[in-house]
């Protein structure tokens, strides 16, 4: 598992400190949990996977990124992973979760989790997928997401190493009075993989202000859907959508950004562009000796980077 792990961009050292709080679950077993002063780690075993749960406690500032890796190792099988997220008032940490499925043929990842941030809490949570090459994988995350006066929260999700499988993303983020929230999304599909995301930040509180950007790109024959919904439900409220799709092959993309404004002094802005790989940089890195295939990946991975 700690190979796996490693296979997802972890750092395995952070593992085994006792001065980072951690978690690791292949299946529904817990491998390691380790707690630290700051940081409630709760954990409860199921018959697929498990309920866990994440406290930083109010006023707390914890130094170190909080690492969680969540995997299957065997080619089948199912793991459902039931989380409860609280920043108490005041607290600020950062959470690095690294997901590794190496040899999935028939697996499927379930995350369903709700996340409190309370008043003038910062919290970041970082999360990174390995897949492995065979496209035998579904993942399905789904977060519920709350975020009090003064909060903060910045998201992101990466995907963009061997393949997707099957991804629907469902992110749902109520944000209140002075609060601010990033989502950033990045997704590499090739072959037949299929992409789904929906993303939506109400914006709730006054001068309540957010950004999604997510960047996708899908060759060969995957398909891609992205729902970014911003609403502007308060004064001075300000969010912004940002989505760029790369096309290649026969590749689809759809984009669908939806700004909604319910008082006239919010304001919601959105671009989204659709398109295939410049054909200047392609020339230049041909004529550089790659070949048109490469070229055109290191392009795509330059964009998701």
């Amino acid at each position: 598992m700690v190979k796996a792990y490693e296979l997802a961009g972890g750092d395995p050292g952070s593992l085994a400190s006792l001065n980072t709080a951690s978690m690791v679950v292949e299946g529904n077993n817990v491998l390691s949990l380790n707690a630290i002063d700051g940081v409630i780690l709760e954990k409860e075993k199921t018959k697929t996977g498990i309920r866990a749960k994440i406290v930083i406690k109010e006023g707390k500032k914890i130094e170190e990124p909080i690492h969680l890796c969540f995997g299957v190792l065997p080619k089948k099988g199912l793991q459902e992973i039931i989380m409860r997220i609280v920043a108490k008032k005041n607290s600020k940490a950062s959470i690095l979760a690294h997901c590794t499925f190496p040899n999935a043929v028939a697996v499927k990842h379930i995350m369903d989790a709700e996340v409190s941030i309370e008043e003038n809490a910062h919290l970041s949570y970082d999360e990174v997928h390995f897949h492995g090459p065979y496209g035998g994988i579904e993942v399905v995350p789904k977060s519920r997401i709350t975020v009090d006066q003064g909060g903060r929260l910045k998201t992101s999700f990466a995907l963009t190493t061997e393949r997707v499988g099957k991804l629907d993303i469902d992110y749902d983020v109520a944000a209140q009075k002075d609060s601010l929230v990033e989502i950033s999304t990045k997704v590499y599909g090739r072959k037949d993989d299929r992409i789904k995301i929906r993303e939506r930040v109400a914006l709730n509180g006054e001068r309540a202000r957010s950004v999604i950007r997510t960047r996708i790109a899908v060759r060969d024959e995957a398909v891609s859907e992205i729902t970014s919904i911003t609403e502007g439900n308060a004064a001075y409220a300000r969010g912004h959508v940002d989505c760029t799709e790369i096309v290649q092959g026969n590749g689809s993309a759809k984009a669908i950004p939806i700004a909604t404004v319910n008082n006239e002094k919010a304001k919601i802005t959105h671009e989204a562009a659709i398109g295939c790989v410049n054909k200047k940089q392609l020339e230049t890195l041909i004529a550089h000796g790659l070949n048109e295939d490469k070229a055109i990946d290191v392009i795509i991975k330059g964009m998701l980077k």
